[in-house]
């Protein structure tokens, strides 16, 4: 997916910059990269963080970085920040962004007589052609009003310029933008999590489509945001950190919500409640409190050097990651039936495999219970999974088993309940080799996080598209 982070003050950015940016490293493994505008200056380096993290790569750069004003991006596509040279002066971009539509913007562009200069593997880079399409415009709010109207699924960024940072979020929110507060600065970041520690307070939600321009002293709105919005259900359920706010929404109190209803609704016995670290946690805390039954640490995450098994490109990689980063606990598992939480059930490859050895471990019982639904279409808008196809998915899958190519039902396998939905569950429960398996529905997942279902995007679970 990627995040960015990017601050401005009256005095030297670059410490802020840089913590503030590894505080969005949850959100991808493959690069990293900060740019900062010392009078008239940019300054710039981008890494590879495949083999290593983003403060071995940077920390001992950063005297470079001069100035009060600086950007940087955790990204999952192609290096940045881009620097751009245009009629709109000169200034750096980083993005978060999923462009599906890069074959035919690239040659629309092309046929206008622009040029591409940054590329990755053979292929143009995502955040030039975003650049290229801003440069378009008459001002920055026009250019950036050029993306949205051509970006077929999504883009927030941050543009670094003379005149202070723009920050522009995705037409239909998907990911968050967030502003914090300090003396003599201000800060913008995809997670929230990167302010309290650096002393800002979060100050404002920047608003679907909304764009603002961020000065030391103060913020201005250019750019009013829409009426409409479809942010991710996944933030809360997966990839938001545990204590950062969204819409004003708390990620673990909605891992914690969720956990708490699915038990109160769950007739099962167990001796215990464990969550598959880091994102089950808070759901297993509130369904151990819901089921009235203790909590235990019966899997435990090694350190957090290993990173989140979804990002890395190759399969064997993920699956790599996924087993080396979780340890079992032979003493608490031997003999016992457990409930295991987990966040959601992308490929299924990983979970067989852990499950597997929790059995190995001397597991009598193992029950799943999953934070979202089943996912049964690979997600157009935002890369928060290396699924390129609905087919990888293991809810996919099995609905083909069942029907064949040409699935015609799977509005009924998405509708909670219905026997569609029941049998999927259970050939998903029975491939997995999982004692009992239940899914949080859209209904209750929705209620846990609490705005209402039309600003909610859901179409992971349910195809569900933009209205």
């Amino acid at each position: 997916m990627g995040g960015f982070f990017g601050t401005i003050s009256k005095s030297a950015c670059a410490t802020d910059l840089f913590y503030g940016t590894d505080y969005n490293s949850h959100l991808g493994t493959r690069r990293g990269g900060m740019a900062t505008l010392d009078e008239g200056e940019f300054k710039r380096s981008i890494h590879n963080l495949e083999n290593s993290y983003f403060r071995t790569r940077f920390e001992s750069q950063l005297d470079k970085f001069t100035g009060n004003s600086g950007i940087g991006v955790i990204s999952d596509t192609d290096p940045q920040p881009i620097f751009v040279h245009s009629h709109l002066g000169k200034y750096a971009i980083v993005t978060v962004a999923k462009v599906n539509n890069v074959a035919i913007l690239e040659k629309e562009l092309l046929d206008k007589g622009c040029h591409f200069t940054e590329l990755s593997s053979g292929k143009i880079n995502q955040t030039e052609l975003i650049a290229l399409l801003i440069s378009q415009g008459n001002t920055f709010v026009e250019g950036i009003e050029n993306v949205y109207n051509k970006v077929e699924g999504s883009c927030s960024m941050l543009i670094l310029t003379e005149q202070g940072i723009i920050a522009a979020r995705d037409k239909w929110g998907r990911t968050p933008v967030l502003i914090g507060r300090k003396e003599e600065a201000f800060a913008v970041s995809s997670e929230p999590c990167s302010f309290p520690n650096l002393g800002y307070e979060l100050e404002y939600n920047v608003g679907a489509g909304e764009i603002v321009l961020l000065t030391a002293d103060k913020m201005t709105r250019l750019r009013e945001p829409n009426k409409k919005m479809k942010v991710c259900s996944f933030l809360w359920v997966y990839y938001g950190y545990p204590v950062s706010d969204y819409e004003g929404v708390n990620v673990d109190a909605v891992r914690y919500a969720s956990g708490v209803a699915m038990a109160k609704k769950d007739g099962v016995d167990a001796d215990f409640v464990s969550g598959i670290p880091d994102s089950g946690i808070g759901m297993g805390l509130g369904y151990a409190e819901g089921k009235g039954i203790p909590y235990r640490r019966s899997i435990v995450k090694y350190t957090p050097t290993w990173p989140r098994s979804f990002t890395p490109a190759n399969q064997s990689v993920r699956d790599l990651v996924a087993k080396m980063k979780l340890i079992p606990n032979r003493h608490l598992l031997n003999g016992k039936r457990v409930i295991f939480c987990d966040d959601s059930i992308v490929r299924g490859t990983q979970l067989r495999d852990n499950v597997n050895i929790l059995y190995s471990y001397g597991a009598k019982e193992v029950h799943m219970r999953v934070g979202c639904p089943p996912i049964l279409f690979a997600c157009p808008y935002l890369g928060f999974s290396a699924s390129k196809s609905s087919l990888e998915l293991i809810a996919r899958r099995i609905v083909k088993e069942l029907e064949g190519d040409d699935a015609k039902d799977l509005d009924k396998y998405s509708e909670t309940d219905s026997p569609q939905y029941t049998n999927l569950v259970d050939c998903i429960r029975k491939k997995l080799n999982i004692t009992t398996l239940r899914f949080n529905t859209v209904e209750d997942l929705i209620a846990s996080i609490g705005l209402p279902k039309e600003c909610i995007c859901t179409h992971c679970y349910d195809g569900s598209k933009d209205e």
